[in-house]
Order: C-alpha cells, then structure tokens, then sequence
C-alpha cells in the first residue's frame, strides 16, 4: 500500500512541474520600444526568431527609415528563422525580421510579402508612434508603462 502511495505522490508531483514548466514556457513575450518620448508594444509570437530577439534585449540602436511604410534596425546577431512563420503581409503593426539583411521591421502601413521575411508579432499599443521614430530608440523586454 505504501508502495503504491509513493507512486502516486510522486507522478503528482511530476505532473505538476511539468505543468509549471509549460506555463512558463507559454508566457508572452512582450517588447517595449521607446522613441522620441513615445512608447510602442509588441507582442512576440512564440517563434524561435522571436526568442532570439528578446534574448538580445535591452538594446539602444538606430532606427532607419526604409521605403514609406517601414522602419527597420539591425540586432547585433542574426536571428533564427527556422520554423518561424512568414510575414504574409498586408497589416499594420506587425514586427517581421527579413533574413536576407538582417534587420528586424516595424511596419506602419501594409505591405507585401516577400521572400526572407518572417513575423515576430504584432503591435499592442503605441502603433501610431512607428512612423515618427528616429535616431537612437531603446527596445526592452516588457510591457506597456
């Protein structure tokens, strides 16, 4: 009987680290980018590209404008795309990372999807202040102040 007692405890509590373990593992990645006094937040998926970006962070860097929807920075390490979604495009505040160059982007107005561009997330607040960065903006982990 005891025997099958300490079975049983001790599936419990295997069963409740993996559960705890999982939980952890499924919280949101959340990045704050700040810019000419202004807040953005995005959202990260769960992507291994994604992970790779918040593992960099915090960063101070320069943003550059790119065409006239986008604006793009570069992390100082490549990121992973493998099993990261593409950047079908088309909407607003999402956060992609194009392979090709490097650089993470932020768009602020719809776009079109292209070859080596993958989807990091989507903004939560703030998407209004994408167009107006420049110079040196500060992106850290977390959420909106």
């Amino acid at each position: 009987m005891n025997r099958i007692l300490s079975v049983i405890v001790g599936l419990t509590i295997c069963t409740l680290i993996g559960y705890s373990n999982a939980s952890e593992k499924q919280m949101t990645m959340k990045v704050r980018v700040k810019a000419n006094g202004n807040t953005t937040v995005f959202e990260l998926n769960s992507s291994p590209a994604a992970g790779d970006l918040y593992a960099q962070l915090p960063l101070s860097i320069t943003v550059e404008n790119y065409s006239n929807n986008e604006k793009i920075f570069y992390p100082p390490k490549k990121l992973n795309t493998a099993d990261t979604p593409p950047a079908d495009g088309g909407r607003a505040g999402t956060l992609a990372y194009y392979a090709p160059w490097g650089d993470v982007v932020m768009f602020y107005r719809g776009f079109s999807s292209s070859p080596g561009l993958y989807e990091l997330g989507h903004v939560t607040s703030g998407g209004a202040h994408i167009p107006e960065m420049s110079g040196t903006i500060q992106v850290e982990k977390g959420s909106a102040p």
